[in-house]
């Protein structure tokens, strides 16, 4: 992986009025890097990057994409980024070929050949229009446009929502297959077992604010424990961060029948950084 950043963001404050939006994220990615950004439903995850494709405004921060600023360079970022939003729109009388074709003549790139690839992968129909396709099918349809141009940097905003596990799976055969020839990708997801499968980094955001980044090996890497106990004649399980003393001490004058400590899945060790009050787990 190179040294060199795709993606860099430095404290990036975006508020809606009294709504939250994002406060002070800094995020760095490597070229090269499939990383994934991670979060619950209306953590920011979209707010982010719509930022960082300069979509919308912000008030504070700055942002670098493929070395460009996004508020000086957007239009070659745009040309240079395989973009795909969480929500899949094109005019809905257009027929799917006539979408792919005029999202190449956008760069005005012949991509003819890839988008036949793709399109042969994800099994889309050409044919129809887009006001025929379910959720999923438009959503096949936004992948190509996203990837035919082949780009540098792939920004994906939750891609696998409304596919069907076969289609999830050849989504992520392409995308390692492009980072294989050098792509870097940006990734937000909900879902934690696309994180933990496919990405090399992970940045966790919680409610507008960056929680922690790092290898997804080493976000594993935690003195977090899942706990299984018989306690008082009541069985619990929970997962627990901290000074295990600290939680034998509070188990004094309880009757403690049995008790459990393993290693949990990384999948319990990404909702310990959503709940509330873990900031300082991290």
């Amino acid at each position: 992986m190179s040294d060199k950043y795709c993606i860099k963001i430095e404290n990036l404050t975006k508020l809606y009025g009294k709504n939250r939006g994002v406060t002070d994220l800094t995020l760095g990615v490597k070229d090269g890097d499939i990383f994934g950004f991670l979060g619950p439903n209306g953590a920011g995850k979209s707010t982010t990057i719509r930022c960082m494709l300069g979509l919308i405004g912000y008030q504070q921060g700055s942002v670098e994409i493929l070395g460009m600023d996004v508020k000086k360079q957007q239009v070659e970022i745009l040309r240079q980024v395989g973009y795909m939003p969480s929500e899949a729109m094109f005019y809905p009388s257009m027929k799917v070929k006539d979408v792919i074709r005029f999202a190449a003549d956008v760069r005005k790139m012949d991509c003819a050949k890839e988008a036949a690839m793709l399109c042969k992968c994800l099994e889309v129909d050409t044919e129809k229009r887009i006001e025929e396709l379910s959720l999923g099918n438009r959503k096949k349809v936004s992948i190509v446009c996203a990837m035919q141009h082949k780009p540098k940097l792939f920004i994906f905003d939750e891609p696998t929502s409304g596919l069907d596990p076969l289609m999830q799976a050849e989504f992520f055969k392409l995308v390692l297959k492009y980072n294989e020839q050098g792509a870097s990708c940006f990734l937000s997801s909900h879902v934690l077992s696309e994180i933990r499968k496919y990405c090399h980094h992970a940045a966790i955001i919680r409610e507008g604010r960056l929680v922690c980044t790092d290898t997804v090996e080493n976000l594993a890497r935690t003195n977090t424990k899942h706990i299984r106990i018989i306690k008082d004649g009541r069985e619990e399980e929970f997962v627990y961060q901290g000074d295990l003393n600290k939680l034998f001490e509070s188990f004094i004058g309880h009757d403690i029948a049995d008790i459990v400590i393993e290693e949990p899945q990384l999948d319990e060790i990404f909702m310990h950084y959503y709940e509330e009050g873990n900031h300082d787990a991290v």
